[in-house]
């Protein structure tokens, strides 16, 4: 049982938060290791050999990591941490969620555009709604989050357009899938690193 009295899902995998002291499931955290060099290295792929200490996905949590020494206390010895750690972090969980999404469209399960999107969540076909964070508000107020889906505004419209082969696209929609469930967990750390939603949230929950 949680401290909320609810039931502990057993199969969400659980990790320590190295700066906040709270578990949580790993979904909104980070993995870190320590380079050979004594460097410490993002693993946003969780792959990386030797011990991983985790960060809440945030950019406050991130930066009182780096500056009070936490990473060493998590790596149980003495590492640096590059200046550009953040940068690093935010372009890789960007490239991330474009290649899943580029991946999901060569899939036939996700799509662009205003009236694909919108006949996309008529049709009750989309998990995840995609909005850039500079597109209009009024346009994106237009569409809903999908029932029981998630919507996310943590990518601008040149980089959402990567995933299509166009310059730029103001929305998107995923279906249900490993592919879009991979997209809802990096998406999310995104979101945390980059402390907005990027815009309004879609007109309708």
């Amino acid at each position: 049982m949680t401290r909320g009295g609810q039931t502990k899902d057993r199969e969400t995998p659980e990790r320590r938060c190295i700066v906040t002291g709270e578990t949580q499931p790993k979904a909104g955290l980070i993995r870190f290791v320590a380079g050979p060099d004594a460097v410490v290295v993002p693993d946003l792929a969780e792959k990386l050999p030797g011990r991983g200490f985790w960060v809440v996905s945030d950019r406050q949590a991130l930066d009182k990591a780096a500056s009070k020494g936490l990473f060493s206390r998590g790596a149980k010895a003495q590492v640096s941490v590059p200046p550009e750690l953040l940068e690093m972090l935010e372009k890789g969980l960007a490239k991330r969620v474009t290649d899943t999404l580029s991946l999901a469209r060569k899939a036939g399960k996700a799509v662009a555009g205003f009236e694909k999107v919108k006949d996309w969540l008529a049709g009750g076909r989309a998990k995840v709604l995609l909005q850039a964070s500079d597109g209009s508000d009024r346009g994106k107020g237009k569409l809903w989050t999908p029932p029981g889906g998630r919507w996310f505004g943590c990518l601008t419209a040149s980089e959402l357009g990567l995933s299509f082969g166009r310059d730029h696209v103001i929305h998107s929609a995923l279906a249900p899938g490993r592919l879009t469930d991979m997209l809802i967990r990096d998406a999310s750390r995104l979101t945390g690193l980059r402390g907005h939603d990027g815009g309004v949230s879609a007109g309708k929950d």
